[in-house]
């Protein structure tokens, strides 16, 4: 087995003089390619039992009470690059909360920490490579990049594949938002196409009636088609 090498130039650039702090982190020198060894072409097996049953409701899984906020499912299915399903593989998501606020030590965003949504969640696709989590959708926020920014709503997805070679860590968004033509970090990708990768759209036809409303993301590790790998050099 191997994998097709990535498209750098479907990939967010290391380097870009908007997104301020790439300017001190980013490499000086282009990538290196190497060879594909075992160490790249297996990857981490994780059993079901490690998984907890409220481990992929964010609405249930930190604490008593509902989290406030609009409250959203988030669906889709993990495919490698020739279009095959990703079964058994392991989707952690993390965010802030309705209010635009992680719950992190280093967050000091004035909004409210929500004391029943902890913001994180985890669990392994079908053996049709589906996943769907349950959470609130989150707000967005000011960051120091410049005088007024502010990031989109987004989720943050680590996705671990067959193979650490197809190891994914990126962020979704949400169809709509203005703010994602604004976003510095979004800008780093080069190619419009893959911006909409990124973007989920609303699927009505996921929604449970009077509960919540569903968006999809479906997720593509390596290939043509990647989802790109959104926060990494």
């Amino acid at each position: 087995m191997s994998f097709l090498p990535r498209d750098r130039d479907w990939h967010p650039r290391p380097y870009d003089p908007r997104y301020k702090t790439s300017t001190t982190r980013a490499p000086s020198q282009p990538p290196l390619r190497i060879g594909q060894t075992a160490s790249e072409l297996t990857g981490p097996i994780f059993p079901a039992s490690d998984i907890g049953p409220l481990d992929h409701d964010l609405l249930a899984n930190h604490g008593p009470g509902n989290p406030i906020g609009e409250r959203i499912a988030v669906h889709g299915r993990v495919t490698d690059e020739n279009g095959r399903a990703v079964p058994h593989t392991l989707v952690e998501i993390w965010q802030a909360n309705a209010g635009g606020r992680y719950r992190h030590r280093n967050d000091h965003y004035l909004a409210p920490l929500d004391p029943g949504f902890g913001g994180c969640g985890r669990m392994l696709t079908d053996a049709e490579g589906r996943y769907r989590f349950l959470t609130v959708k989150p707000g967005a926020y000011p960051w120091p990049n410049g005088p007024n920014t502010w990031r989109p709503a987004h989720i943050h997805f680590s996705v671990f594949g067959e193979a650490f070679a197809q190891r994914l860590v990126t962020q979704m968004y949400f169809e709509g938002d203005p703010l994602i033509a604004r976003c510095p970090i979004v800008s780093t990708i080069p190619d419009p196409r893959a911006i909409d990768l990124l973007i989920a759209p609303l699927d009505m036809d996921a929604a449970t009636p009077f509960d919540h409303l569903a968006y999809r993301f479906d997720i593509v590790l390596r290939g043509r088609d990647a989802t790109p790998f959104e926060g990494a050099p």
